[in-house]
């Protein structure tokens, strides 16, 4: 199954050092769009304003809201309700990332992360299989 094509990602994560370098990793390496975002909240203002993401890439610790909580709260709105998701954390130990995925997330990108390496990361999870098995082309 194809879930189409992958131009724009929302990352969401509470550090701007992280953010920036992610960004440019992002764009300048993989060529994608980015939309960044510094809290859940804020990931949640930018669907409402009408931003729709082919990725949610989501950290996992953050204050207020953490990954896993930004998650549910965009699930629950129509947009992002089946929007791929994917987590960066530095907590990548066997049951953690079946915690994430049991989330609905892809997968997770572990923490530090290479910069030179995300982009191909991205796309790695992106290409896998739905885990759900649902239908998830451009259609």
């Amino acid at each position: 199954m194809s879930r189409g094509t992958l131009n724009n990602i929302l990352y969401v994560e509470d550090d701007a050092d992280i953010r920036m370098v992610a960004q440019l990793a992002l764009e300048a390496v993989g060529g994608f769009n980015v939309r960044l975002c510094g809290s859940g909240q804020e990931a949640l203002a930018a669907i409402g304003d009408g931003y729709r993401p082919d990725l949610l890439l989501l950290d996992v610790m953050m204050p207020g809201m953490d990954g896993p909580s930004t998650l549910a709260e965009l699930r629950r709105l129509p947009a992002t309700a089946a929007t791929p998701a994917a987590f960066m954390t530095a907590k990548v130990q066997a049951g953690e990332i079946a915690h994430y995925r049991s989330l609905g997330a892809l997968g997770v990108i572990a923490k530090p992360f290479d910069p030179m390496q995300l982009a191909q990361q991205v796309r790695a999870l992106w290409a896998q299989e739905d885990p759900g098995g649902r239908e998830t082309s451009d259609a």
